[in-house]
């Protein structure tokens, strides 16, 4: 067989689907949708509901605003014990390099030499 052969016997093994329009919609008479089974709400039911949703909203979006706050609560208050932590290193480091400094000055002054109090009386 040539190509077009081949292409006329795929063709014939291909199934026609219908289209939405094509749909016999007699189907829809015989059998209806089923009607909601619970009753339809009075208007005054229907306004406490959306006034109970109202708030519900509210109180999410109060929530959310306040977890919201809290968190860059959080992140402040970690970055500034980031920094005084930092800080911190810093005075030990100056603290150490100041107590060497008096250290060698006392040790090189004569007022703060040990004395011997022995060998003066003697």
């Amino acid at each position: 067989m040539d190509e077009s052969g081949k292409e006329e016997e795929e063709d014939s093994t291909f199934t026609n689907i219908s289209l939405a329009d094509d749909i016999d919609h007699s189907a829809r008479i015989l059998y209806p949708r089923p009607k909601s089974l619970l009753p339809k709400m009075m208007n005054a039911d229907m306004d406490a509901v959306d006034a109970e949703n109202q708030v519900e909203l509210e109180e999410k979006t109060r929530l959310i605003n306040q977890v919201l706050e809290l968190q860059h609560t959080l992140e402040d208050l970690s970055a500034r014990v980031d920094a005084v932590k930092e800080e911190n290193l810093k005075l030990k480091s100056e603290n150490q390099v100041l107590g060497q400094y008096i250290e060698n000055l006392m040790s090189a002054s004569s007022v703060f030499q040990t004395t011997d109090t022995k060998s003066k009386r003697k």
